[in-house]
């Protein structure tokens, strides 16, 4: 299972209708859940916030600025791995304040899609985005390269 810890929520239609058709495409493969927690000007707050959504056997993956950089092929590579050993991983992103350092510690894994700072509705799709291009990866259908 996947689960995606978002700080903010989603308002905007058209946001909601792309993250509804990746959801729908994504059911093929696993489960997904996303969990969508109140942003905050106290980064403490927040990641009292996201840590009632973790649980301990969660292979946690944090969006970071400052995380590694993976080519769609090495992220379907990371996933497969990790779903091998853990039943779950749990990707968090943040909110406009970034992530508080506490979450940042219990990360397994820092991942960066890029040094450019993407609005957390926008990137909120553009993960599901590339997780669903994974699992076509992995399952050896087509995508577009």
């Amino acid at each position: 299972m996947i689960k995606i810890i978002c700080v903010g929520k989603i308002k905007e239609k058209f946001f909601k209708e792309a993250i509804d058709e990746y959801l729908k495409r994504l059911s093929k493969y696993t489960k997904i859940d996303i969990l969508e927690v109140d942003d905050s000007n106290v980064l403490e707050k927040e990641a009292t916030l996201i840590n009632k959504h973790i649980n301990d056997k969660d292979y946690v993956i944090t969006l970071e600025i400052e995380g590694n950089e993976l080519t769609s092929l090495e992220l379907a590579n990371k996933i497969d791995n990790i779903l091998l050993n853990n039943s779950n991983i749990t990707f968090i992103i943040g909110g406009s304040l970034g992530l508080d350092e506490s979450i940042k510690k219990r990360s397994n894994y820092k991942l960066s899609f890029s040094k450019l700072t993407f609005p957390h509705q926008l990137f909120r799709i553009i993960l599901l985005e590339q997780i669903y291009r994974s699992f076509r990866i992995l399952n050896n259908e087509s995508y577009h390269k």
